[in-house]
């Protein structure tokens, strides 16, 4: 997996100070997306263990409240491997550390109803998050006064009460 950038203090993308890893390589190519660039797998620097340590001594710090993971798409399976890794040791090491992750798939209908069935990657990759936010952007929908996403269709989900439902549970403060 290569990655686009990361940003060592982002408030944009989720409550709190939050470290942002934003992942190269999507398939969705959403009309008006604002990181296009990373659309190519190819793009930016490769993601190795010396970058995951990175993230690990930025995230080692009392004033970050956690993890996001962006794109490009975290979600793409070419991507899933290594944002796994990272994830498992965000865990281990700081599990007092939130993860959040954006994707454009549909929580029911691609995580749920294909990716989780036929991936182990993504069946061990998706309880380690506590939010997702899912869905698309659409550019007819967008809404800059959203809190945390960039068009009316996409959602924050709290993904441990979704996977328990097995289907979307909005995080409660985002409805």
């Amino acid at each position: 997996m290569n990655y686009a950038t990361i940003k060592q203090v982002d408030i944009a993308n989720g409550p709190g100070v939050r470290v942002s890893l934003f992942v190269s390589g999507c398939t969705h190519h959403c009309e008006g997306c604002f990181n296009a660039q990373a659309w190519d797998f190819h793009y930016g620097e490769p993601f190795t263990e010396q970058t995951q340590e990175q993230i690990l001594g930025y995230l080692n710090h009392d004033y970050v409240t956690g993890l996001t993971l962006l794109g490009g798409e975290p979600m793409e399976p070419q991507n899933q491997e290594a944002v796994l890794s990272l994830v498992r040791k965000v865990r281990e090491r700081l599990p007092e550390k939130t993860i959040w992750c954006y994707t454009g798939y549909d929580f029911e209908k691609d995580i749920l109803g294909r990716m989780m069935k036929t991936s182990e990657v993504t069946r061990m990759l998706v309880p380690l998050f506590d939010v997702m936010v899912d869905g698309r952007f659409v550019q007819a929908k967008r809404n800059l006064r959203l809190k945390f996403r960039g068009s009316e269709n996409q959602r924050i989900l709290d993904v441990a009460k979704s996977l328990e439902a097995e289907h979307a549970v909005w995080c409660e403060g985002f409805l």
